[in-house]
């Protein structure tokens, strides 16, 4: 069914682009508030998955394999959990085999992107997929390589079906704060998608142009022209 959900003050709203020059693909998210000022609830989650999309880019290099940059933004995104009491009663490395992680971001960390937007090769001489929640939805698990564009895409989400078996699943309720995670609940999600080329040495951001933080996001949609 087409979403034809009214969009009303306060609600978050997530496009995901994509734009095509010179035979060549773009692919871009973006999430923001729909009256362009963030709820406290709101800017902790888009800051989260901003912090996920960063630490992963500052992270990425030639020899790196990316399930290990998936499985970094998602420990970032557990981090920032703990710290805001949503998970408890455990560190990160236990909640991490419980799949904590994947219950907030259920999909793949990113993908190739070159003559089409979503580019072949994710699995040519590259190690098997993956069969574990939420990185079992990577499109590449290649090692990155000098040239490579690739996304970087984190999400964090509160989507009922996963949360309520979660919630069912004694292995992963026990790290759950319910009454912090119920205060979440019904905002959707957040996810911040970027270009990102691999160097040399490191990575350059190529869709460095969109706003990014809350304060770019706001100020940019408050403008009076």
């Amino acid at each position: 069914e087409p979403n034809d959900k009214r969009v009303n003050d306060g609600d978050m709203l997530l496009f995901d682009m994509g734009a095509e020059y010179a035979g060549y693909t773009a692919d871009i998210t973006v999430s923001f508030p729909a009256n362009g000022r963030f709820t406290d609830n709101q800017k902790f989650v888009y800051n989260t998955c901003l912090k996920a999309n960063k630490a992963v880019q500052a992270a990425m290099r030639p020899g790196v394999a990316w399930p290990d940059m998936h499985r970094l933004a998602e420990r970032t995104i557990v981090e920032e959990f703990i710290k805001e009491g949503l998970l408890i009663n455990g560190t990160v490395e236990e909640m991490t085999e419980a799949y904590m992680g994947a219950i907030f971001m259920p999909h793949g960390l990113g993908h190739l992107i070159g003559l089409d937007v979503h580019d072949v090769g994710g699995y040519v001489n590259a190690p098997p997929r993956i069969q574990e929640p939420g990185i079992k939805y990577l499109r590449t698990t290649r090692t990155l390589e000098e040239g490579m564009v690739i996304t970087v895409e984190p999400g964090v989400y509160f989507g009922d079906a996963l949360i309520e078996a979660a919630y069912a699943n004694p292995d992963q309720a026990k790290f759950m704060n319910k009454d912090k995670i119920e205060q979440f609940r019904g905002m959707g999600g957040v996810r911040i998608e970027d270009g990102v080329a691999v160097t040399k040495t490191g990575s350059e951001l190529l869709s460095h142009n969109v706003p990014r933080t809350v304060q770019e996001i706001e100020e940019f949609m408050n403008r009076s022209n």
